[in-house]
């Protein structure tokens, strides 16, 4: 299976959107929230490469991006090849 993590605040209408479409294609995955806790915020900021908005996803620890990149690695079939690397 592979290991999704989305680092996401409590308002963000862009984190609803990516977990939405996850969740269309059945996918499970891992809620992080820097808004409750800033070990994560500064975790997810090293990760993405200082990146500052919500969402940051990542892919069997390959980063993705955001909801935008999301939606682009989805169409463009990057993020089928990044779910088989658990496979």
């Amino acid at each position: 299976m592979s290991k999704i993590e989305v680092y996401s605040t409590a308002v963000c209408p862009y984190c609803v959107s990516a977990k939405n479409l996850l969740k269309a294609k059945g996918l499970e995955w891992t809620e992080v929230r820097i808004d409750t806790d800033p070990a994560q915020r500064d975790a997810m900021l090293t990760r993405s490469g200082g990146r500052r908005t919500v969402p940051q996803i990542f892919v069997n620890d390959q980063h993705v991006g955001g909801f935008d990149d999301l939606v682009a690695a989805d169409r463009s079939g990057k993020l089928t090849q990044l779910l088989e690397l658990s496979a």
